[in-house]
């Protein structure tokens, strides 16, 4: 698969599981917050199917086009492993997390820490929405619609 096909294979998932629970998100209370800004794509994607909802994101600098940058009381700079954990116990309704590097070694550091981070930032009940494996005991992982390959993206719930 080329680059370029992994990644609209990529960002495909990621769409087609966000609108998959995007209704039962809406039913929760509880903030929904994304975990790498990057170009904001996913950000404006959530902030258009969860109207009204409030969105923090974590990025170490905002590098979104214009029109996908949350109002600054909802933008934490920094290091995410670092700055995210100000807000266990925040009760999110959804976490997104695709801050994966492609490379499998870095990736495998960010699993150690990552699974661990969103489980304590979620909600009982709460989705978490990832690129890379959340491998945790208060994290089920759920099937993913039929258009996402297995493996491809992620989705949990916070038991």
């Amino acid at each position: 698969m080329t680059r370029l096909d992994n990644f609209i294979s990529r960002m495909t998932s990621q769409r087609d599981i966000l609108n998959q629970i995007c209704p039962e998100v809406a039913k929760m209370e509880g903030p929904v917050l994304e975990l790498g800004l990057g170009n904001g794509r996913t950000f404006h994607h959530l902030r258009e199917r969860l109207p009204g909802r409030r969105i923090v994101v974590f990025d170490r600098e905002v590098g979104a086009h214009a029109s996908s940058i949350p109002e600054a009381e909802n933008i934490v700079l920094g290091d995410i492993r670092e700055t995210a954990i100000r807000f266990i116990g925040i009760d999110a309704a959804l976490v997104h997390a695709d801050i994966g590097t492609g490379y499998e070694d870095r990736d495998a550091v960010i699993s150690t820490w990552l699974p661990d981070l969103i489980a304590r930032l979620l909600r009982i009940g709460g989705f978490a929405v990832s690129g890379t494996p959340l491998d945790h005991p208060l994290l089920q992982r759920l099937p993913p619609p039929p258009s996402v390959p297995l493996g491809r993206y992620f989705i949990s719930r916070r038991v």
